[in-house]
Order: structure tokens, then sequence, then C-alpha cells
């Protein structure tokens, strides 16, 4: 065969499966172009520089680039053995007209690296067209305003170039190894193979059914228990992931094939028209389709909780940073370079304020730094506090009140703690405990009662607990103990809209352990929209790749099913009543996924949500798992738009 002959081939081989390819090179399309974006974002050094926000980008893209490979080249992959499975019959008749192993696999890889050169021009054509879009919305999630020029980089291109290039590797290798190894009778099979599979005994069917539900319910309240959280906490997790992954497959493999086995005997087989295009075709396929659906739910799930976690990060960005940053402005005794005491700089700030003519509350603050011992029944082994003595700043909670916190106020004897940075870890089984405060040479006991809301001084989340007790109780503290007291000056403006001006006045007065609530917001707004960009496009890469693997699957058992098609047709069955089956199976294949991916992210979500201390995240979630779902209702109106072409012209 000459090579003109074996081009000729591959020409009409691609034409005869245009219908088939479309949505396949599409995809291709969209994860080159999405790649390319990633790529020039991260490589443009005027992105870089105007934004400032280096570091930021430079760790969370290259992080991005890496994810966004191991999507495509799973996809890929995983497109390319349902393509090959597909054509194995025609892969078998060209060996039969006398083509050698190594000429069909000359043939398939010569196709795929056209139509993977295809993909990848018309990829970066699209990238360089809508790379601008995505910059501008980056640009706005991080909250700059200023004008940023993008231009195509080399860098960004050659690096696409490469992770595509192993691409076509890879899967042109697994053509050549599918080709060689196979026989020529398994190539006509292939199609047929596990749509009958062994089903194991009922009884057995049934603790397999009931075993996988029972694993992902315990994988679930593990997860949210105290247990979770202890010195094994990774291993806790393995052991989550590893409980519901298994738990997922035995409901996938076992469980729904035995409910439909319990419903097919309830009705003595009389399962109707609907039910022999829905039930029967999922029962034989459930082998093949258990692994595939158990990956796509189990990542599924992982994509919807990062997307879900860094949509409420960004959407709670203000709430949460009120939480640590208490007041618009903080000066305290603490810096190098800083002259004065805090009084004297809090005076000049405050005339510089004055100059400016912005309005503001100036308060006072004095806490005492002290060193404290805790004890208790239920305080968490992680905190490391039994037996030890950890340093507390103790507040006295009328200046907080006068400086303008709505907080809680304990009762004489008692204190509540505010820690942000260990929060997640003072459930309400810790209280109330004991502390035992050294004052002099006195030690000061406290009950400590509950969890405040908030930091009271900014900058010290994580470093030392805070402590605010009655002003008696802070009294009878300071008096025994009054060397360990330290001056703070708290500012809160009377508008905010004035935060910016005031920041960039505050600058200089800025200590080494104080933050600006403006600075601190800005820069958390930063982080975490560059955290919802990427977390955004790799789901929506995730979501286009999944979703286009179950339409492929599903476009193939149409083709083998298209001989039922038109038996049922001749019968005299109208398309319409032939859909309502098709619609019920599809509704499991892309439904049963996405519903047990969505529990599974919710569980998820909800063990994490302890990270959130002033934000209800049930309307960001909500809003990520609708577009989430809205995006597979796409691919399932598309399947079952083939699936009625296939129908009709079935006779």
């Amino acid at each position: 065969m000459t090579a003109l002959t074996l081009v000729d081939l591959v020409l009409r081989s691609m034409r005869k499966n245009l219908k088939h390819y479309y949505l396949y090179f599409f995809a291709l399309i969209f994860g080159v172009t999405l790649f390319f974006i990633f790529s020039t974002l991260q490589h443009d050094s005027s992105v870089v520089e105007q934004t400032d926000l280096s570091a930021k980008m430079a760790s969370g893209f290259q992080a991005a680039t890496v994810l966004l490979f191991g999507i495509l080249l799973i996809f890929v992959t995983y497109a390319n053995d349902l393509f090959l499975k597909r054509r194995s019959r025609e892969i078998g008749l060209y060996q039969l007209v006398g083509l050698t192993k190594g000429a069909v696999s000359r043939l398939l890889i010569i196709e795929n690296i056209l139509l993977g050169a295809g993909a990848f021009i018309v990829g970066l054509g699209a990238g360089l067209l809508v790379s601008r879009l995505f910059l501008l919305l980056l640009m706005k999630l991080v909250g700059y305003e200023g004008f940023v020029n993008l231009s195509f980089s080399g860098a960004a291109f050659l690096q696409t170039a490469v992770v595509f290039a192993v691409l076509i590797v890879i899967t042109s290798f697994r053509m050549f190894w599918k080709v060689r190894r196979s026989q020529l009778i398994d190539l006509f099979n292939d199609d047929k193979k596990d749509e009958h599979p062994k089903q194991p005994k009922p009884v057995l069917s049934a603790l397999l059914g009931i075993l996988g539900v029972a694993m992902i319910g315990f994988g679930y309240w593990f997860a949210n228990s105290t247990y979770m959280l202890n010195a094994f906490l990774l291993l806790n997790m393995l052991l989550v992931l590893a409980f519901v992954i298994t738990g997922t497959y035995l409901v996938f493999r076992v469980t729904i094939g035995w409910l439909m086995t319990l419903v097919r005997k309830n009705q003595n087989g009389h399962i109707g028209l609907a039910g022999a295009l829905s039930i029967a075709p999922l029962m034989h396929r459930m082998k093949a389709n258990a692994k595939s659906l158990t990956v796509i739910t189990t990542l599924s799930a992982m994509t919807l909780a990062m997307a879900g976690f860094a949509y409420s990060m960004y959407y709670s960005t203000e709430q949460e940073t009120r939480v640590w940053v208490p007041h618009d402005f903080l000066i305290d005794e603490i810096g190098e370079g800083k002259e004065g005491t805090s009084e004297e700089r809090a005076a000049k700030f405050a005339a510089d304020l004055d100059e400016a003519g912005i309005g503001y509350v100036m308060q006072p603050i004095t806490y005492l730094e002290l060193n404290a011992s805790y004890t208790g029944d239920n305080l968490p082994d992680l905190l490391g506090w039994e037996g030890n003595t950890v340093t507390a700043n103790v507040f006295d909670v009328r200046q907080l009140k006068a400086a303008g916190l709505d907080i809680e106020e304990p009762k004489a004897g008692e204190a509540v703690i505010h820690d942000s940075g260990i929060a997640w870890l003072l459930t309400d089984e810790v209280f109330p405990y004991e502390a035992s405060i050294a004052a002099g040479q006195t030690n000061e006991k406290l009950r400590v009662t509950s969890l405040g809301k908030r930091e009271v001084a900014s900058g010290y989340a994580g470093v030392h607990s805070q402590l605010t007790v009655s002003g008696e109780t802070y009294d009878r503290i300071k008096a025994a103990a009054p060397a360990e007291t330290h001056q703070l000056v708290a500012f809160n403006l009377a508008d905010q809209k004035d935060l910016a001006e005031a920041s960039a006045i505050f600058r200089p007065y800025r200590g080494d352990m104080t933050l600006d609530f403006y600075t601190t917001y800005k820069e958390s707004l930063s982080y975490n929209g560059i955290m919802i960009f990427i977390t955004g496009f790799l789901g929506l890469a995730f979501l286009v790749s999944t979703g286009s693997i179950l339409y492929f699957k599903q476009m193939s058992e149409a083709e083998q099913e298209k001989r039922s098609y038109t038996t049922l047709r001749q019968l005299g069955f109208r398309t319409g009543e032939i859909m309502k089956g098709i619609r019920r199976k599809q509704a499991f294949v892309f439904g049963i996924p996405l519903v047990i991916g969505l529990v599974h992210s919710i569980f998820a979500i909800k063990s994490v949500s302890f990270i959130f201390m002033s934000t209800d995240i049930t309307l960001p979630v909500t809003i990520a798992m609708m577009a989430y779902a809205l995006i597979y209702l796409i691919f399932a109106v598309l399947t079952i738009g083939y699936y009625r072409k296939t129908v009709h012209a079935a006779l």
C-alpha cells in the first residue's frame, strides 16, 4: 500500500466518522484554549507587573497547569478508548481486506495526529480571541481597576504545544498497542463485552448493595464527627475517601443493579417498553459502566467541593476579614523603626486624618499579656494545652465596647475566648473549661464559657489567644500584675468610603503584628479572586470533559441499539413512545452521578464549614451547584437529541 492510499483511507475514515468526532474535536479545542489561556496569563510579564500579584499568580497558575494537564490527559485517553472500542469492528474489517496491523496502526495514528493538529490550531486561535475576556474577569475578581495590555506569549505557545504533543504521543501509543494485542475475533465482539456479566447471588447482592450505602454513610458521619479532628487528621481524611469511593463503586456495581432486579421481579418481568429501553440496558452494561461512573461521580464531588469552597471564600471575604481584623486601624507598641509610644503615634495618625478631613472614633485599649494554663474534659489533643503553659492576652470588655465592638460581656469570674486561628477546634463540646491565669504572685481562676465570633485585636490570630473578661475581673487581674499592661489605640472611621484614603495615610504607622482592615481585605480579595478563577476554570474543564465522555458512551450505545429501534419502529411504535424509555435511561446516566456527586460535595463542604466563622455559605454553594448541574443538563439534552435522531432514522 502506498502512502497516498493510506492518506486517502485516513481522510475517508474521518469523513465517515465525522458525526462521532465533532464533539470530541470541539472538546479538544476547548482544552487547548483553556490551557493556552492559563499559560498566557502565567507567563505574560505585563500582567504580573501591573497587578503586583507575582508570587500568588505564579504558584497558583503553576498548580493549575499541572491539574489541567491531568484533566486533559484523563479525558483524551478515555475518549480515545471509547472511540477505539466503537471502531473495533472497523479495525477488524481493515485487517480482513488485507491490511497489516502495522498499516492499521499507521492509519489510526495519522488520523489522531491530524485531528490533534486541527484542534491545536483552532484552539490557539480561540485562545487568542478570548484571552482578553478572561484577563478582564481575573482583574475583576482580584479587584484591580487599572488597564492591562495582553500580548502573544511565546512561552505559552511553546508550553501548550509541548503538552499537546505529549497527549498525541500517549494516545497514539495506546492505539498502536490496542491494534497489536487484539485478536481478530475480539475486535468483532469488543462492543458486546461486559454486556451480560455474571451477577452475584441474590443474598450476596443484597449484602454488597447494603454495604455500599453503609460505607458512604459511615464516611459522611466520620468526616463530620469529633473523631476526625485529632493527631491522625491526614489518615482520617484518607480513610473517609477510601470508604466513600469504595461505597460509591458498590452502589453503581451492585446496589443499583440489585434494586433494578427487585423492580423487575416485582413486576414478574413485565416492565413494559419504557422499562425495556431503560432498566434492561442499564443492567446489562452495569459492570462496564460502574468504574467510569464511580470516577466521574468522585471527581464531580471533588470539583464541586473545590468550586463551592472557593466561591464561598470569595463571597465571604469582607465578613471573614472582619473576624480577624475587627478595627479599621490599630496602633500598637510593636515594630522596629517605629518611634514613640502607641499614644504618640496614634496622636500623629489622628492629626493626619483630621488634615485629610476623615471622620473617626479613637479609643485606647489596654490588655494584659499573661501566662495561662487550661484544663478541661474535652480539650482537643491537637491544641496541646493540657499540661502546658500558653500566652493569653486579657482584654477589658468595657474598652472594647467603647471602641465599637459588639461582643458578649462575660460574668464576673468568667471569660470568653477569641481566637479565629483555632476556632475550628473549639466546638461546643469543649466548653466550659478552666483557665488559670498567672497574675503576679497569684493565680486567677477563670471559667471559659464560649468562643467569641471575632478577634478583639488585629494581628494576633493563631499567635496568642484573646480572653475578654468583665471590668471587675480585669481590674482585679491588672492590680495583681500591673507590669504586664500593654497599650493599643483603635481607630474606626465614621464613613467606610474613606477606608482607601485612610489606609494610604496609615502605612507609616503600621506595626509588625497589627493589620488595617482595608489593606487586609484587598489582599484577601485578590488571593480569593485568583483561587476562584483557577478553580472555576478547572471545574469547567472537568465538566466539559466528563460530560463529553458520558455523551460519547451514549452515542456508542445508541449505535449498538439501532437494530432494536428499527425493530420497534417496524412493529408500529412511534418515536415519542420509544423516547420515553430513552429519557429514563439518560436520567439515570446523567442524573445519578450528578445527584450522588452533589451529596458527596455537600458533606465535604459541611466538614470544612468551620473555617467560615461569620458567614452563611448556603447561597454561594447553591449557586456553584446550580451552575454545575446546568452544564450537565446541557450534555443530557444533547444526548437525548442524538438518540431522537437515531430512533427517527432507524426506519
